[in-house]
Formats: C-alpha cells, structure tokens, sequence
C-alpha cells in the first residue's frame, strides 16, 4: 500500500467522491471484508459489496486475499494507498494553468501552482511506478511568524534574491545529460487545526 496515491481518472476521481465509497476507503487502510465493512458503515453487506466492486475496477482497492467459510468466498479488500490526491488532470477541461495569470502574490495564481505540482507530480508517480523507479524529489515545509506585514514583504524579497542566486549558480542549459527540474517556493498563512 502507498502512503499517498494520485487520482488522475475522471472515473476514479467521481468513484472516490461518494461519501460512501470515500468511508469504506478511510476503513481499509487495514484489510477488510464486505462482511465486516458492513457492520462497521451500518450498510448491508450487498451494498458493501457493490461499492468494493466499483472501486476495485478503478484501482482504488485490491484483492489482499480470498477465504473459504463454506460454500461462500469472503473477498477481503484493501485501499491501494492510505490516502489519496485527485489530480486536476481529473478535470483536464477545467484545470487551472499558472502560466495564464502570473501573479506572485495571488493565492489564486499559487493555488494553479500548487494545481500543477500536483498534477506533475502525480504524472511522475504513474510513471515511476509503472516503471518500478523512484522519483527524485525534495520539499521542504515549515512555519515562520512575522511581526509584520513589512517583515513577510522583506522576507519575501529575500527569498526570492536567494532562490534566484541559487538557480544562476547551478542552471546549466549546456549540460548535455542534464534534466531540468521545476522548483516551487510558497509562502501563505498557516491555517491552524482545531
């Protein structure tokens, strides 16, 4: 099982979203049967077994394993990933594009840039696993507190004038083997849990 999978299927995408299907998947991160789904989603075992199939012929969950209780054979299931991303090319026709509107201090034009990451991302997870390769990737994530709305402004510029020297330091276009890689940086508000 995947920590993380990406839903790039319209099909595999709309199959997620039903309240029912997107409970069952919450509930096989650990294998389960229709039999004991059931009991747990309060739905009959048929109903159960029904919306398996569905997100069986999507990709969604797999055959862990087949038991005989006498003359039934109980299918016990699991989720192919712990949890799931539904890429925008899901929506190919409505899909954001962040070079439309490049606006660095847009939250819409950074969510087309977050829209983007994860549909290259997710491109390069399909193939990866199709291929039995690892991607090559580093993120970074982390939390900073301004004093001010001047502080955030500096930093930003800052960040920007370091990326850029980092970028001209190491871009190399004569590289005959080289491969180019998209970099992202983001700064927004960080939403607190409750």
């Amino acid at each position: 099982m995947y920590e993380v999978a990406v839903i790039e299927d319209p099909a595999a995408a709309e199959a997620s979203l039903d309240p029912m299907r997107s409970k069952l998947l919450a509930e096989l991160v650990q294998p389960g049967s229709a039999t004991s789904l059931a009991a747990r989603v309060g739905l009959a075992r048929q109903k159960v077994n029904y919306h398996l199939r569905t997100l069986e012929r999507h990709g969604l969950v797999e055959l862990v394993e087949e038991r005989k209780k006498g003359n039934v054979t109980e299918r016990v299931m699991q989720a192919t990933a712990a949890s799931f991303v539904i890429s925008p090319v899901a929506l190919a026709a409505v899909q954001p594009d962040p070079g439309k509107a490049p606006d660095r201090l847009s939250a819409r034009w950074l969510l087309a840039v977050a829209a983007q990451l994860v549909r290259d991302v997710g491109t390069l997870i399909t193939g990866a696993t199709e291929a039995r390769k690892r991607v090559a990737t580093f993120a970074i994530d982390g939390e900073v507190r301004f004093a001010s709305a001047a502080d955030r402004a500096a930093f930003a510029e800052e960040l920007a004038d370091a990326v850029t020297a980092l970028v001209s330091k190491y871009h190399d276009e004569t590289a005959e083997n080289g491969r180019d890689h998209r970099l992202v940086v983001a700064v927004h508000p960080s939403l607190k849990e409750h």
